[in-house]
């Protein structure tokens, strides 16, 4: 009897330590993986309030070659924007408008140059550093990523809240 409760009980602790071994950090949702990403995001430039915005939106593609289109709360279209090496393009008010890069883009449409190439790693859950930026991917699990930008002036805040 003392045996086999010996024997159960090596069984349970090999069991325990297997588990263990096998334990990660929480992984982000699936659809935070591979993409596509929809939800919504918004942006806070620090005393520019007119650099400012939230918006719904969708995100495809990769840093690389990509499309991203912005939506109202109501659901219209406010921009579409589409990039690959050497090109970028802004939809918006029945205008288009053509950039060099997709970093161009981004800090015509917002005032801030919001780190594209790294924003698709932070939805991936890689925290790849981007200098002046602060990302925070700790509620990515909940669908959530806050990043800060410290350098250059002013201070910007992005948050993003993927649907589920």
């Amino acid at each position: 009897m003392m045996g086999s409760r010996r024997w159960a009980g090596a069984c349970l602790a090999a069991l325990v330590l297997a588990l263990a071994g096998c334990a990660s950090a929480p992984k982000p949702p699936a659809d935070a993986v591979s993409g596509p990403w929809s939800g919504r995001l918004a942006l806070q430039v620090q005393d520019r309030p007119s650099e400012s915005f939230s918006a719904g939106f969708e995100l495809k593609g990769s840093a690389l070659a990509g499309e991203l289109q912005l939506f109202s709360p109501i659901g219209g279209t406010l921009a579409v924007l589409d990039w690959q090496p050497g090109r970028a393009r802004l939809q918006a008010n029945s205008r288009t408008r053509e950039f060099a890069s997709v970093d161009a883009l981004m800090t015509e449409l917002s005032g801030a140059a919001i780190p594209v190439r790294a924003l698709f790693d932070w939805l991936r859950g890689i925290a790849t550093p981007v200098a002046g930026w602060q990302a925070d991917l700790s509620q990515l699990a909940h669908g959530r990523i806050a990043a800060k930008r410290l350098d250059p002036l002013p201070e910007a805040d992005l948050r993003v809240v993927l649907e589920r």
